[in-house]
């Protein structure tokens, strides 16, 4: 390892490994900075549910009533042995 660049990267990567093996835990932060909370999101979200749920309600009201399907048509079976070829 006579090239330094190949010393460098080699360090780099036994400094993380060795980071990556230990158990501490990262902190992760703001800078001071406050998070502020997702209200006028949350609200915005809980209006469209509720609008699209109005929406859907009336859908039903307005249904219209089915009668219930007739029996169904008969089905054709298949009879072994009933088979037939016609040759030509």
């Amino acid at each position: 390892m006579s090239n330094p660049l190949c010393q460098n990267v080699a360090q780099e990567r036994f400094n993380m490994t060795m980071t990556n093996v230990t158990d501490n835990q990262l902190e992760l932060g703001f800078n001071g900075i406050q998070p502020r909370p997702n209200t006028a999101r949350r609200e915005g979200r809980i209006a469209r549910a509720g609008w699209w749920f109005t929406q859907m309600r009336d859908i039903v009201e307005r249904a219209m009533d089915w009668e219930a399907a007739g029996a169904p048509r008969p089905e054709q079976i298949w009879i072994p042995g009933a088979n037939r070829e016609v040759k030509v």
